[in-house]
């Protein structure tokens, strides 16, 4: 690589569209407030109920009119998915989910719904009601799901000391024009879709075992600002190593660190147990490397090569205000 190619890249990251829109979550925490339950802690992946020997999982998505309206059937089946992952970064398994729908006209409702069935199928989890709206002036979905969890991974409870480890299924591809690297679409209908539930209850597993206590899907924010959200949640800094995150050989650096995969989670674990956690995850040929560690900086900085730079300062400026 050459020199002064790092901190350019992590300007452009920083600008980002889709971490301006992790900063806006603090907007509306300002507006709902913090939750009377206060065992419920706002900036998690799901909401955790405590209930009975564990916990009640409640999470949702939303898809925006471009997506949904240019590809119908993907928004119904990642209705499923999404959620489905947001409920395993919890250490939790899936139980139904819920859709509301609205369609300019029936046949884009049947693709939209047809994609949800789909996904639901494939992962196991059922379609249990919604809304539906046929006669609607635009196309836009929301899904949410219901979970359970016996042992909780959460975003508050990394700690200086552990290390980060990323887990991301490689086998996929790009859905353009959109920066989803897709590992489970092409799975539907066919013998190998079983293997993604497989996959996800890795992380449930990991969990119960007392592997690990911390955890994060990656999400639009890409692979730092999720390793970012997990940070200011728990309070603490981290240093990634740029070189360690696994990617596709052909996949450039900067479109990579900007892609939301399919099946990708960041955890944090102590140093003695990181390579029990790898090697589960490599035993089902999915990616996963040390890629950094946790520290008390408060500070995400990151390594490429011989160059170092800071990516963001939580003491200095927040990203959603949920820190303790």
């Amino acid at each position: 690589m050459m020199a002064h190619k790092l901190a350019p890249l992590l300007h452009v990251l920083r600008q980002s569209h889709a971490l301006a829109g992790k900063q806006d979550i603090a907007d509306t925490a300002a507006v709902l407030g913090p939750a009377e339950n206060e065992a419920v802690r706002l900036g998690d992946d799901c909401a955790a109920i405590p209930d009975g020997d564990g916990y009640l999982l409640l999470a949702s998505e939303g898809f925006q009119d471009s997506f949904v309206r240019s590809m119908p059937w993907f928004a119904g089946y990642s209705g499923v998915m999404v959620n489905v992952s947001d409920i395993a970064a919890m250490g939790g398994r899936p139980v139904a989910v819920v859709d509301a729908l609205w369609s300019d006209t029936s046949e884009t409702a049947t693709s939209i719904l047809t994609g949800l069935h789909d996904g639901a199928r494939t992962y196991g989890v059922p379609v249990v009601g919604g809304h539906t709206n046929m006669r609607s002036p635009h196309n836009s979905l929301s899904v949410a799901i219901l979970g359970r969890a016996h042992r909780l991974l959460t975003s508050f409870d990394a700690c200086p000391g552990e290390v980060l480890v990323a887990a991301i299924d490689l086998r996929g591809r790009w859905h353009d024009p959109y920066p989803f690297w897709d590992a489970s679409s092409a799975l539907c209908g066919t013998e190998e879709a079983v293997r993604l539930r497989g996959d996800i209850e890795l992380l449930p597993a990991i969990a119960e075992d007392g592997l690990s206590r911390a955890a994060k899907d990656i999400s639009m924010a890409g692979v730092l600002g999720t390793a970012l959200m997990l940070a200011e949640c728990s309070g603490i800094g981290m240093t990634i190593t740029l070189d360690n995150i696994p990617r596709p050989e052909d996949a450039p650096m900067a479109r990579w660190l900007s892609a939301f995969p399919s099946y990708g989670y960041l955890l944090t674990a102590r140093p003695e147990d990181a390579e029990t956690i790898m090697a589960r995850f490599r035993e089902r040929d999915i990616a996963a490397s040390v890629i950094g560690w946790c520290n008390d900086t408060r500070r995400l900085d990151i390594t490429w090569a011989d160059e170092r730079e800071t990516f963001w300062d939580l003491a200095r400026k927040p990203l959603m205000g949920f820190a303790p």
